[in-house]
């Protein structure tokens, strides 16, 4: 896998990801780590080098998941999942595992279900580039489990596979 197709990827997931930021900060006012993982993984889709400050958002952002999570707001907690999605999509592998199609997919997912428990219309389909479609079909269909949020993730998996 090419840095291109990395950045294509990646700005993919930012697409999908940015809507859940504001259910997240309404939910979880004053806490911008969702954000900034969101804006780390934007400037590395827009060509950025994939540094160390990249990699500290998203776990702030897993940290973020965690706390909405632990406290019961699950909109806030699968919109924090979204933008940890975006931030380590910049970190897929070229392994072709099922479980990367998380690196791909789940940031779209989560935003989606984010939406769903937070009582509001789905997020607007972001269709993905033709290189992230490219990149989605040297993987094997994404894996079972993971709850709502993976039944979502199947779903575009198929609906974005021929």
């Amino acid at each position: 896998m090419d840095l291109d197709e990395l950045r294509a990827v990646t700005a993919y997931a930012v697409t999908c990801a940015e809507p859940a930021l504001t259910r997240y900060e309404r939910h979880r006012p004053g806490d911008p780590r969702p954000r900034l993982a969101v804006e780390a993984a934007r400037d590395f889709a827009e060509g950025g080098p994939r540094t160390r400050q990249l990699r500290d958002a998203a776990w702030a952002a897993q940290r973020a998941y965690r706390e909405a999570r632990d406290t019961g707001q699950p909109a806030a907690s699968e919109a924090a999942r979204a933008a940890v999605a975006a931030a380590s999509a910049a970190y897929l592998h070229p392994i072709a595992k099922a479980t990367q199609v998380w690196h791909i997919l789940g940031a779209a997912a989560f935003a989606a279900h984010a939406a769903e428990l937070d009582g509001s219309e789905e997020p607007p389909a972001v269709t993905p580039a033709p290189a992230v479609i490219a990149v989605l079909r040297r993987y094997p269909p994404a894996p079972p489990g993971r709850g709502r949020a993976g039944e979502l993730l199947r779903e575009l998996d198929r609906r974005l596979r021929p």
